[in-house]
């Protein structure tokens, strides 16, 4: 066999390969993720499904299995532990990844919003609701929509927990910052409380944007200073958001920036 037809051999394998890893991985984590869920339904069970910080944690632990089974490891730069003080933690939204590492890090005492789409996947949803995760409906249901934040202030005002949204409302699979919706902004300005941007810095090579084939590598997760919202009002809602995008901007632009010159 010439040298070429062993190189043409060889490249129609790597697909092959490619997509092994993806279904072997795939397969594993989802074994992971309906394994928890088992392990957490007797437990519910027992706690009369009222005791969100055990989930949480069992969560955690599934999440952070995961990432190490794709070779993904968590770098967190922060100068400060995370709040345990009633916070809204927002972030930038690229990739599948952020899903995983938003529940390793183990905010403290921290409800989620998710897409309800993902409750499609059961033990996954069933995990969520657990957690006590308020689930989205797509921006073409306003009506729905507003309901469904209503409804978690109101919990919020009550239990004085966290809370985690993306201001992008989906993943930005481009990699650049996308628009910012107002519902994490609402919520701030009416619970009076503050808002902890986290910026992810994943790496091109490694991020699978809307996909499951996450490579091996360093996912950065930037906490930035916190935003004081005791003095905002609601008919400043689209300044505020668009005020705190460009904070993520300048981050996103300041990384590439560096990873150019490196």
């Amino acid at each position: 066999m010439t040298t070429s037809a062993v190189a043409t051999a060889a490249n129609s394998r790597r697909p092959i390969a490619g997509l092994t890893r993806v279904r072997v991985l795939g397969a594993l984590a989802c074994l992971i993720i309906t394994a928890t869920a088992l392990v957490l339904l007797p437990i519910g069970l027992i706690t009369l499904f009222r005791a969100r910080r055990i989930y949480a944690r069992v969560a955690q632990l599934a999440a952070t299995l995961i990432l190490r089974l794709y070779g993904v490891r968590l770098r967190v730069q922060q100068d400060r532990p995370f709040p345990r003080s009633q916070t809204i933690y927002i972030s930038n939204h690229s990739s599948t990844i952020d899903l995983f590492a938003l529940v390793a890090l183990g905010l403290p005492n921290c409800r989620f919003f998710l897409s309800g789409f993902l409750r499609k996947f059961i033990p996954f949803g069933f995990i969520a609701w657990l957690m006590g995760t308020f689930f989205t409906v797509p921006q073409d249901r306003p009506e729905e929509r507003r309901a469904i934040f209503a409804r978690a202030e109101r919990t919020l005002r009550r239990t004085g927990e966290s809370v985690y949204l993306s201001p992008e409302g989906g993943r930005i699979a481009t990699g650049a910052i996308g628009h910012f919706n107002k519902g994490a902004f609402h919520l701030a300005t009416n619970l009076r409380v503050p808002i902890v941007p986290l910026y992810f810095e994943i790496p091109r090579e490694m991020d699978p944007g809307r996909g499951y084939d996450a490579r091996a590598g360093v996912a950065i997760v930037h906490v930035l200073p916190t935003i004081d919202t005791s003095t905002w009002v609601l008919d400043d809602l689209l300044l505020h958001a668009a005020r705190v995008r460009e904070i993520f901007v300048a981050r996103h632009a300041l990384r590439q920036g560096s990873h150019s010159h490196a």
